[in-house]
């Protein structure tokens, strides 16, 4: 079985072919995606996703690059999280790629979600791009290790990778470990503790080779699943039950959420 512990089902992309997906995902053994929430206005619609089918999930949080969307307060945040099938606060962190003047209120809404995170005592969905001294300072400043959570999607180096790793949180790989000229990602594959490492997509975006440039979908995952497996020397098999393990004890409570 795997994971694909980030993924945007309920983008219009991915949503208007539901049914495929999912048969793809069956068919790819992929027995377990997690639906992540960028903003408040469209969280019913991710729980929605994640309540008509037993093996979808949920967060609730607010993007870093989203400037049009409703302020979260950790209240809200804290009340939304209490859902069976949310297991996370995040989508969060900071994008300075797209916010260059790096604002203090895209820093105040990060604060935000690690406080509701503490309060819900929930793992975080983290986002970093073009801004990794800061994501670290922030971290560590309030707390974010006492719940742990994900560095999704993670493009950094290996020792990026070693302070986050220090901190307890886990470290997700996407579509890009395939890419030939990723060579840094590659580095950290090889190198993550096997009992720290997940696999996503963030589908619809970033599919692995061999559908790069396509809508990426949950059944791509098991294209991540084989590159690293290669890059580490190591069976398939033997990388889905790590990765699948890590996950379920990252959130322990998944699997009595996935059921019907």
């Amino acid at each position: 079985m795997l994971v694909d512990s980030h993924c945007h089902l309920d983008f219009p992309d991915l949503a208007e072919n539901i049914q495929p997906l999912l048969d793809l995902m069956q068919e790819n053994y992929v027995g377990c995606a997690v639906c992540i929430g960028v903003n408040l206005e469209d969280f019913p619609r991710v729980l929605a996703l994640a309540e008509a089918h037993p093996h979808i999930l949920a967060t609730v949080g607010v993007h870093p690059e989203t400037t049009d969307a409703r302020e979260p307060t950790v209240a809200e945040l804290v009340s939304l999280a209490q859902h069976p099938k949310v297991i996370a606060i995040g989508e969060t962190g900071l994008d300075y790629y797209w916010h260059k003047d790096a604002p203090e209120w895209q820093r105040d809404r990060f604060r935000t979600h690690i406080h509701a995170a503490l309060e819900a005592g929930k793992p975080l969905v983290i986002h970093n791009r073009e801004a990794t001294v800061d994501i670290l300072r922030l971290m560590a400043e309030e707390g974010a290790g006492q719940v742990g959570g994900i560095l999704h999607c993670f493009t950094e180096t290996w020792d990026i990778a070693e302070k986050a790793l220090s901190m307890g949180f886990h470290i997700a790989l996407s579509g890009i470990v395939t890419f030939k000229n990723a060579l840094s990602i590659k580095d950290v594959a090889r190198r993550v503790p096997l009992d720290r490492l997940l696999i996503e997509t963030d589908a619809p975006y970033l599919a692995p080779v061999p559908y790069r440039g396509k809508i990426n979908q949950p059944g791509y995952v098991k294209y991540v699943a084989e590159e690293i497996s290669r890059l580490r020397d190591i069976p398939v098999e033997d990388l889905a039950k790590a990765t699948t393990d890590n996950f379920f004890r990252l959130f322990p409570d998944a699997r009595t959420r996935m059921s019907p």
